[in-house]
């Protein structure tokens, strides 16, 4: 999802992308990964490879764990080797969510889940692994190119009068592709480090799904819950707004508009698709 807008992202932008699906590169092959570093050479390798499963995670921590950090080190070291930054992708989830202001690139991270583990460690492995890094934390993503929250909804929406969604977790749901320009913007410069980048605002997962249905002109009920009532598998920090401190920091536009832009993506291709 993240990684097809990438490539659209750095293509408008004039650069030679290579986009690698999972069926031409195992991020986990290790001899593999350094052959296509070493043999296309790039200047910077955006890793949108994860494990994005979270409940799935809490059963199968040492797989997450071997992509989100392990792979993602070799990849990075990868880069290293002929000179080349490494742009890692990170999550909300890295935080405990007990904070009632938004968090910054410097506060402590105290991950609740196995997913949350398994990204925490894997920024660590591509700092240690690369100092030319960039390690950009996001949360709630969306985009045409997978599944998603909003798809979900409107999937829901489709079949029944009313869903029942979540109201106590406080986070910035992020359009990929918003995300995806900042990204392609932000490897062309040196401001390395860890960056937060999230839709601007924050809501609740009952108060997103309000939006979609607003947005989308679908007739549906959101009733409330607690994360309690939902028993996931894998525990969610409660508040995991994402603020910026750094001087340079970037910002995307409010979770609203890009809501707004990706229902009107979404709407293009089905007419293209008619």
């Amino acid at each position: 999802m993240l990684g097809r807008d990438v490539v659209r992202a750095c293509d408008l932008r004039g650069h030679s992308v290579l986009g690698l699906a999972r069926a031409e590169l195992d991020l986990t092959d290790g001899a593999a990964v350094d052959a296509a570093v070493v043999g296309q050479r790039p200047d910077a390798l955006v890793n949108c490879a994860a494990w994005t499963d979270v409940d799935g995670a809490e059963d199968h921590e040492l797989e997450a764990t071997r992509v989100n950090s392990a792979a993602a080190g070799v990849a990075a070291s990868a880069a290293a080797s002929i000179g080349a930054k490494v742009l890692y992708p990170s999550t909300d989830y890295v935080f405990d969510g007990r904070k009632v202001s938004p968090y910054v690139e410097s506060d402590l991270t105290a991950p609740l889940s196995a997913y949350g583990r398994s990204k925490l460690s894997g920024e660590t492995s591509v700092g240690v692994a690369n100092e030319r890094h960039f390690i950009v934390r996001s949360s709630w993503l969306y985009g045409v190119n997978g599944r998603n929250f909003v798809e979900t909804m409107l999937a829901l929406a489709a079949d029944q009068p009313e869903v029942l969604v979540v109201s106590d977790q406080i986070g910035c749901p992020t359009y990929t592709a918003h995300l995806a320009a900042s990204i392609a913007e932000l490897i062309e410069g040196e401001a390395y480090g860890i960056h937060h980048l999230a839709g601007g605002g924050s809501c609740s997962w009952y108060d997103f799904a309000q939006e979609i249905f607003d947005q989308s002109g679908v007739e549906c009920r959101v009733m409330a819950a607690t994360t309690d009532m939902l028993a996931r598998k894998a525990p969610r920090p409660a508040y995991s707004v994402l603020g910026a401190k750094r001087s340079d920091a970037r910002s995307l536009p409010s979770w609203r508009q890009g809501l707004s832009a990706y229902l009107a993506e979404r709407e293009a291709l089905e007419v293209g698709a008619s």
